[in-house]
Order: C-alpha cells, then structure tokens, then sequence
C-alpha cells in the first residue's frame, strides 16, 4: 500500500471512529480497510468496501453506512468528490495535487517504492531447486531457477526474512550410477543399465582422468567412488556456476547426504515419535500419516535396517523448522502431485499447522519452440533441454522474463524466436524499451536544461486525461507488490510491467514532454518529466524484483 493510500485508509478508519463515537454506527471498526484502485478510472481513485464489510450486525444497510462515511470523507482536503455505486461500494476521487503525489512518493523512495511490511518478522525456507549433482540444470529446473529467486525478491520486498535454499540429492543409487557411468566412459566401455548417457559424460570422465590418471589404476571399487565423488564435486560446481550466470543465487546449498551423516534423520524421527505418531509393523519403522488425511502411512525405516527416501523429506523439515523457519515453502515439479499432501503429513505429525507452516507449489511443464518446432534434445545432455543452452538460445533477460510470466500451475511454450525479435511481440523487449524510451527522454530534457527534480515539480498540472491514467497506474504497483508475495505469484510483478509499459507509451503519444523548436521551457515540461522519472523508476524495480536487467539503451 502507497502512503497515500495508507494515509486514505487511515481517514476512513477515523472517520468511523467519529460515526461510531457519536453513537451513529454500532459495529467494530476492523484493522485493515479495503481500499482498491479501480481499474476503470470513471469509478474514481480509490474503490472501498467497507460498507458492505460493517454492514451485518450494524442494524445499518451497506448505503446508509457509505452516505454516513460519504458526510465526512467530503470534508478531506484532499478528496474531490465522493460517490456511493452499487449496492454501497464507496468511490473516492482525490484533488489533482493529492493524485500526483505518487510521482513524489516515488521520487524520494526511489529503489524502495512499492515496498512494504506485510511480512515482517516472518523467516521464510524457500526451496526452489531440488536436483541431483549428476548432469546439468535442465529446463523444469529453469523454471523454478527464475520464478523462485523472483519470489524469494518479491517475499523479501515485502518484509519477510527469506533464505533461499537448494537441495541437493546426493544421496542414493542415482549417484553410483552417474559414478558408474563415468568410470565406463573412462574405460571406453558401454553405459552401464539405467545410467547417464550425453557427450557431458566423457567429457567429465576426461577431465577428471587428466587431473589424475592414476584414478585408473585403482581398483575397480575404489575406482567407482573416486569417479562418483570427483564427478559430483565437478558437476555441482558447474550447476552453482551456471545459475549464477543467470542471476540466481541460494543462501544455502543443503546436502541430503549430510542429514545421514550428522544425525538428523535420527533426530528427526525422535521428534515425531515424541509426538505420537510412529509405530512399530512388519518389521519396519512407520509414519502414521493417515492421522493427518494421507492415502497410507509411510514407512521410515524398511524391515532391512536401511532408511526410505521419505526419512529424509521428514528430517529435511524438521531441519528446516529448527534452523529458524517460519513457513516453509517447497517449489516442485509438475510431477511431485503426490508429495503435497505427504509434506503437508509430515508438518501435521510434526505438531504444526500445515495450513501456515507449510506450502507446495508444482510448477507446470516448459515447452520449448524453434523455427514452428520444438526443441526436445539437448546436445550436451542427450535429452532436454538444460539452463545453459536456453540462455545461449535467447539470452539471460529474455529467458527469465518468459518464465516468470506465466503462473506456475499453466504449462507454457518458450517460442524462441518470438524472444530474439525487437519488436512489442517480444514482452521483455516491450517493457525494457520503455525504460531506455524513458531514460532517452530523461537525457533530451537534461540536454534542453527542462529541470525535472522533485523540487520542479508541479503536480497540478498533470491533469490531461492521458496523465491521470499513467499517475493511476503507478500508484498500483505497492498494491500489485503486496499480491504478489501474500499469492505467492510473482508473474504478477511481470503482466504489471507490461501494462504500465503500454499506459506509458499513450502517454508519451497523447502529451509532448519536452518543448519543440524555440518553445520556451515550461512548468508543464517539468511536471511531465518528473512523471517520466517516476514511471522509469516504477519500471526499474519491478524488472530488478524479476531479476531482469532495465537498459538504459537500446
């Protein structure tokens, strides 16, 4: 919420005060105040509900309610005019001073705009790679690589504490067959049945036979560990390297491996046993799930001794909760359906709520589109296509912006030559041409000495209708910032951006910002140029909450 609109709330809460003080309403006045942006601007600057939310129990319609607040509202310096549409929605219009107020609001907030404290003091374990260290980062993590550092910054935007984590599967037959397929590789013999094919695999079992031939006379079991550990060590290096390159970055890198080797699984289970939910069957060790509304229990420890998969998700969470965590939010793919409830199990056994401690999110497949085709075989992998060759294909910024745009529950088609074109059909082109648009008209007026700091600005003056819309628009983005961290959906950050872009450019067509020929400079030209910084700086932080770059050029 901007701090006008803040300000408006904070008006309409007392106004109530006063109706109630003086014994003209009878209910509770409630700790937040809907306020909206209407999105057709005839319906005003701000849009409120709040009669029709006191109306039950007040003894009072929802329009009696709205004429009484509509008395005082009036009476604000700043509010033009007060209207009550519907069955009691109450439409506010603010005098032009007080609606371009969010050009200096943005101005002396610069970065910071849009930023608020919804979520403060809430520490947030976001999960949004899981992967083996055993070939490279394939597209279905790319998505998660993008939509989750975007809303690791959108979380952080709105106050939260988030760290950002990467789970790595290190544990587990999947890697000594990758060993084992380098070993092979290494010999000149055929892939072992169920291992990793793809040229990155004798290119590894090279490099790391270069670094140390004498890995070749060991024997044959020492041999497979020294390839399994060495490939691993490479391949997770490659993955921190390549994801860095496209501008995520994880506050921890946890090894499932470690949760065996310190402990934690142990501990883990002790924590659920005190809590009720183990039992002893058939030899085995279980998770009494169906407690909770799972399909079946689960089984932690096998008659064998040896501990399941699911004994790791369930020390994983508990790690988690006690390194500090409030909420913990897990980003899979879309073939994890299953694991939601399991998870959601595993809070409830674990003695908290899974409605707030914990939250799944599945994300959808990527398809990719080249030349009307789709590009199904990477040619380093030997099968999908990974993170390094879609950014070779279309560029870091492209990439990012495409697959933060969609929800995540849609499956999406990446077409790459649409993200090659400079043209509006491309969305990232779209909106990173109306910053450098911007940042080129801001260089003209500093060209032609327009002044356009804060300290020139007139905000009566924008009053074209043009204006009022590009001023509407930008006092949006606290609210769109809000949503898109309370839903979890920072695409919302994206299709913002695009509109705003669109609004600015009619603008930009409708109102001359700088003066032609001998025109004399004016107060208008400043007024539209400090809009113009202000919408560049709206545009700025939204592509930086996508970590997409904002070009001052193109």
């Amino acid at each position: 919420m901007s701090t006008h609109s803040a300000r408006l709330a904070s008006q309409i809460a007392a106004a109530l005060e006063t109706l109630v003080s003086a014994g003209e309403l009878s209910a509770p006045i409630p700790a937040s105040i809907p306020l909206e942006r209407p999105k057709n601007r005839d319906h005003g600057d701000y849009s409120s509900s709040i009669a029709l939310q006191l109306a039950k129990g007040s003894g009072k319609s929802p329009r009696e309610i709205a004429e009484l607040l509509k008395r005082d509202l009036e009476r604000l310096a700043d509010v033009a005019s007060v209207e009550i549409a519907g069955p009691g929605f109450i439409n506010i219009t603010l005098d032009q001073a007080s609606a371009a107020a969010v050009v200096r609001e943005i101005r002396e907030s610069g970065s910071h705009f849009g930023e608020s404290k919804v979520l403060a003091g809430v520490r947030i374990n976001l999960e949004f790679i899981s992967a083996n260290p055993t070939g490279p980062i394939h597209l279905g993590h790319t998505r998660w690589a993008a939509v989750g550092d975007a809303l690791g910054r959108v979380l952080s935007a709105a106050g939260g504490s988030v760290t950002r984590e990467f789970y790595i599967n290190d544990r587990g037959n999947q890697l000594d067959l990758f060993g084992a397929s380098l070993q092979a590789a290494a010999a000149g013999k055929e892939t072992p049945e169920g291992g990793y094919h793809g040229g990155y695999i004798a290119d590894l079992a090279a490099e790391i036979v270069k670094e140390d031939s004498a890995i070749l006379s060991l024997p044959q079991d020492d041999q497979l560990i020294e390839f399994r550990e060495r490939g691993y060590a490479a391949q997770l290096a490659e993955q921190q390297s390549v994801l860095k390159i496209f501008g995520t970055n994880f506050d921890v890198w946890f090894s499932e491996r470690s949760l065996h080797e310190s402990g934690a699984v142990e501990h883990g289970l002790d924590k659920l046993r005190s809590q009720g939910h183990v039992f002893e069957a058939e030899g085995a060790t279980w998770l009494r799930t169906t407690d909770f509304g799972d399909d079946k229990d689960r089984v932690l420890v096998k008659s064998d001794g040896s501990r399941t998969y699911f004994s790791s998700d369930t020390a994983y969470y508990i790690n988690k909760r006690e390194r500090g965590s409030d909420i913990c939010i897990y980003m899979l793919g879309a073939d994890h359906h299953g694991y939601v409830q399991r998870l959601k199990t595993i809070a409830a056994c674990a003695g908290d709520d899974p409605e707030y401690n914990i939250e799944v999110l599945i994300g959808q497949l990527v398809k990719i589109m080249e030349g009307g085709e789709e590009v199904k075989l990477s040619k380093r992998a030997g099968t999908i296509i990974t993170l390094e060759e879609l950014v070779e294909k279309v560029g870091v910024d492209a990439a990012r912006y495409t697959l933060i745009r969609f929800p995540v529950e849609t499956p999406m088609v990446l077409d790459v030559d649409v993200l090659k074109k400079n043209t509006n059909d491309n969305p990232v082109y779209y909106v990173q041409y109306a910053h450098a648009r911007i940042s080129g008209v801001l260089r003209n007026a500093d060209d032609l000495n327009v002044p356009h700091s804060i300290e020139d600005f007139n905000p009566t003056l924008l009053t074209h209708e043009r204006e009022n819309d590009l001023l509407g628009k930008l006092a949006e983005f606290p609210r769109v910032l809000q949503g898109a961290a309370e839903l979890r959906e920072p695409h919302r950050i994206s299709r913002y951006l695009e509109e705003l872009a669109g609004v600015y450019h009619r603008f930009y067509a409708e109102c001359r910002v700088l003066p032609m020929g001998e025109e004399p400079i004016s107060a208008i030209h400043s007024a539209r140029a400090n809009l113009c910084a202000a919408t560049k700086q709206v545009i700025a932080n939204g592509l930086q909450l996508l970590g997409v770059s904002a070009p001052e050029r193109m």
